[in-house]
């Protein structure tokens, strides 16, 4: 593993969509999922899952149905324009890079599915009805028991010298992933992150300063640390 620095993993790991065919060793793969199972989850449940698929064959499949979920994305894109803290080569260069990834999803030695398995609260019948009431907005939640280790994973990535990038336009055919890899119907899957040895390089990423995203004590009033 590269002595880098936490800061310098979170500064520099950007997002990376061109990856060389050199396979990962698997015992660099599971510390990359062994960092992921460090990050939290809603009441320490750990009902995560990573489905690491290597296989060529899956990966080409894999590959056209991501390319089919791209066609919708574009014109999602093309609705929405571009955002207005991008200039219009930046915006190009994202949605090349974006483009590229459509057509090469297969190129990636390693496509890596983080999922979670549901987890229920009990028959709702033995709930309070003001209870079952609240619980729709628990939805919106769920992520919180994935994300976190989705950065790990980006962060473990980086320290390894692997590119990866958080994808998730698999979800317009999820039923079609499912069953090309078998995930039961209680496992949701999260995202898509192709991983592969980078053939662009790593960061700096540029952002948005704090100042403008993020306030103190009310909406509006921002913060100046």
């Amino acid at each position: 593993m590269a002595e880098i620095g936490l800061f310098e993993a979170m500064y520099s790991a950007r997002s990376l969509r061109r990856y060389k065919p050199d396979p990962i060793p698997d015992e660099v793969m599971t510390k990359v999922l062994e960092a992921a199972t460090r990050a939290p989850s809603g009441s320490n449940q750990q009902n995560w899952i990573f489905v690491v698929v290597k296989d060529a064959e899956k990966r080409r499949k894999i590959s056209e149905i991501y390319q089919r979920a791209a066609g919708i994305l574009q014109k999602m894109y093309a609705n929405r324009g571009r955002p207005a803290h991008m200039t219009e080569k930046e915006y190009n260069t994202l949605f090349k890079s974006a483009s590229y990834l459509f057509e090469h999803m297969e190129d990636a030695p390693v496509l890596l599915f983080p999922c979670l398995k549901t987890v229920g609260f009990g028959p709702q019948e033995k709930l309070p009805d003001d209870v079952v009431k609240k619980m729709s907005v628990l939805s919106r939640a769920a992520g919180a028991s994935i994300y976190p280790a989705v950065q790990n994973i980006i962060l473990a990535c980086r320290a390894f010298g692997l590119g990866t990038v958080l994808t998730t336009i698999h979800l317009f055919f999820e039923d079609e992933v499912r069953a090309l890899l078998g995930i039961p119907s209680d496992v949701l899957t999260y995202a898509l992150m192709p991983i592969g040895y980078p053939i662009n390089k790593f960061g700096p990423v540029k952002r948005k300063p704090v100042s403008e995203v993020a306030f103190v004590d009310s909406y509006g009033n921002a913060w100046k640390g």
